[in-house]
């Protein structure tokens, strides 16, 4: 046993990290800390502590302490140590990848390309890029708006004529002199203002350049360019980024039980350059401001940090990593979590994708079925459930209530089972009239053929929608499906949820084990299909065919949108933050553009 009293009594009150170790003499846990004789001694005297704490601090054989000048010292230490040994009880970073970078040679003729690793060459470097791939794509994207060489320099010294690129239009042959001088350094230029991010002004010089070839009847000219402002009008609206310059990464972190993931979006020069996931190792649940506060040093400790950091949730030591990474860069760094206008879209967009991944993960078929085999022991089933159903309801105050029913099997999602169901003769805001129309309508087509009989159908409710969906079931001579409410927790947080069974006198906790995870994603993918439903049932937008029709919208403004986005068919693929870029055009006028040519479908039943 480890004698934590007789170790504490000596512990020095300077900042530094600890190591604690194991019988085998294995780091199970690294920390840093300000004062480490306070912060260690916490271990032992916290009777609050939560069950992996009381596991690890069981397993303690020994602990090891490094002092430091400073708490920043202690915190670039703690990260390279953790990263190092990535001991099982910390939050750990699962990647050490150099990054790719667009460089852009300082030739004659100059020529554009993917690198990583030390910046010895002559020449600009774009980036990083979080991915080879996603500098793969940019430059394929280069290669038919801006058609610079990509060839090495032994391909392009001995060429004595064009090569395939030239021939299917991405490259001007410089190298057998197809194109002079000036106009391969236009192409350059207007290469850079691309990677530089300033699409606005590379569209304005593409357009002036139109109009003078079309002045000039050298129409085929002025027809080339502007398919050229399409193609790029294309790619700066899958980008998202517009209007706005400058380097930063976006973070955003999402939880589900012990599982998290942080997406990376990496924004120079006001361009969406990609993003990257990671799934940090935990062996307990963590809130996502505890897992941004792990990552974020790990991550930058061996990386370029941008200018400005967006994270989606705020830090308990942001002045301190701050400062720490602000040093190491070399520059000021601004670390925000509450912002507005662009900068709130890229957020998000963060969350919105964070959100996705961290599904994905969750939906894994490793995992799955180890979720099922988790729910059996917790709900005691006989055998392994092979398919679940979980109905939901939404409304807005009574009015188009929409009930959805999600099924999952032992591979995940089930999604060609989805339904919906219009809720109509029922009081307004009445969720256990509505629950019970849904099952009854819903296990009504199952005797009829027309699905699979699931093994549990859980209800988002208490008691009372329980007894309403068993109800339904009764009426239709079903006694072969366990029904199961899972009621809100203490202050409707998730995770503090209780099952309701109408078998059980108590309700059922639900823990951060495979089984409790498994039923709040079936049960917050059934809520994610009714909202979805419901929304679409509210919507009202109508589809028009011409401009013209439109209020507030003259000759002049639609000329400039048609000219901007290279015809109708442009002007109606763009989004509303791409129409509302354009001079003169509102964001209202641009949701009413929007709407012109877009309409919500209705897909329920």
């Amino acid at each position: 046993m480890f004698d934590s009293a007789s170790f504490l009594k000596n512990l020095t009150t300077q900042a530094g990290i600890y190591k604690m170790l194991n019988a085998e003499g294995e780091i199970i846990y690294i920390g840093k800390a300000k004062n480490l004789k306070n912060r260690v001694s916490s271990y032992f005297k916290n009777s609050s502590a939560t069950t992996k704490q009381q596991v690890m601090v069981a397993k303690i054989a020994a602990i090891e302490v490094t002092i430091t000048r400073t708490e920043n010292e202690a915190l670039i230490l703690e990260s390279q140590q953790i990263k190092r040994h990535k001991p099982r009880y910390n939050i750990c970073l699962r990647d050490d990848k150099s990054y790719p970078y667009i460089f852009l040679s300082n030739h004659k003729f100059p020529q554009i390309s993917i690198h990583r690793g030390a910046k010895r060459k002559l020449g600009r470097y774009f980036g990083p890029y979080p991915s080879s791939g996603a500098a793969s794509e940019s430059l394929k994207l280069l290669q038919r708006l801006f058609p610079v060489r990509q060839c090495e320099d032994t391909v392009y010294n001995n060429r004595t004529r064009p090569c395939l690129q030239h021939q299917i239009g991405r490259c001007t042959a410089p190298c057998v002199g197809l194109i002079d001088k000036t106009d391969y350094t236009l192409d350059v230029d207007n290469t850079v203002l691309f990677l530089e991010g300033k699409s606005g002004l590379l569209i304005d010089n593409l357009i002036v350049k139109m109009e003078t070839a079309a002045a000039a009847l050298a129409f085929e000219q002025a027809a080339s360019v502007r398919d050229q402002i399409v193609r790029l009008r294309s790619v700066l609206e899958k980008q998202f980024i517009d209007g706005e310059g400058g380097d930063m990464d976006i973070i955003a972190c999402a939880t589900e039980g012990n599982v998290a993931c942080v997406q990376v979006f990496f924004i120079r020069g006001g361009q969406h350059l990609g993003n990257k996931a990671f799934f940090p190792k935990m062996t307990d649940a963590y809130q996502p401001a505890a897992v941004l506060q792990a990552f974020i040093p790990q991550y930058y400790l061996d990386k370029p940090v941008p200018y400005e950091l967006i994270i989606s949730h705020a830090l308990e030591e942001v002045n301190l990593v701050r400062e720490v990474l602000a040093t190491q860069a070399k520059h000021a760094l601004s670390i925000v979590t509450k912002v507005k206008g662009e900068r709130l879209k890229w957020l998000q967009m963060a969350a919105s994708n964070v959100e996705n991944a961290l599904a994905t993960q969750l939906a894994s078929k490793q995992n799955m079925l180890a979720r099922f085999v988790s729910l059996q022991q917790l709900l005691g089933c006989e055998t392994v459930p092979k398919r679940l159903e979980c109905f939901d309801i939404s409304h807005t105050q009574g009015e188009q209530t929409v009930a959805s029913c999600v099924v999952f099997d032992r591979e995940g999602a089930v999604k060609s089972a989805y339904r919906r169901f219009n809720i109509t003769g029922i009081t307004g805001g009445d969720d256990c009239a509505a629950i019970y129309q849904a099952v009854f309508r819903r296990f009504k087509r199952l005797q009829q053929g027309q699905h699979e009989t699931p093994d549990i159908a859980f209800i988002d409710g208490g008691k009372p929608q329980v007894h309403e969906a068993q109800k339904a079931l009764a009426e239709l001579a079903i006694n072969n499906v366990m029904i199961v409410g899972v009621a809100k927790g203490e202050n409707r947080k998730s995770g503090r949820e209780k099952l309701i069974v109408l078998t059980q006198e108590q309700p059922i906790p639900i823990t951060v084990e495979a089984g409790g995870l498994l039923i709040q994603q079936i049960r917050d993918e059934a809520h994610r299909f009714a909202l979805t439903g419901h929304r679409q049932r509210r919507a009202k937008a109508s589809k028009q065919s011409v401009l013209e029709s439109l209020s507030g919208l003259g000759t002049k403004r639609r000329q400039t949108l048609l000219k901007q986005f290279g015809g109708l068919q442009g002007v109606a693929r763009a989004s509303v933050d791409a129409l509302c870029s354009i001079d003169g055009i509102s964001r209202v006028l641009a949701q009413r553009i929007y709407d012109t040519f877009h309409q919500s479908d209705d897909h329920s039943i």
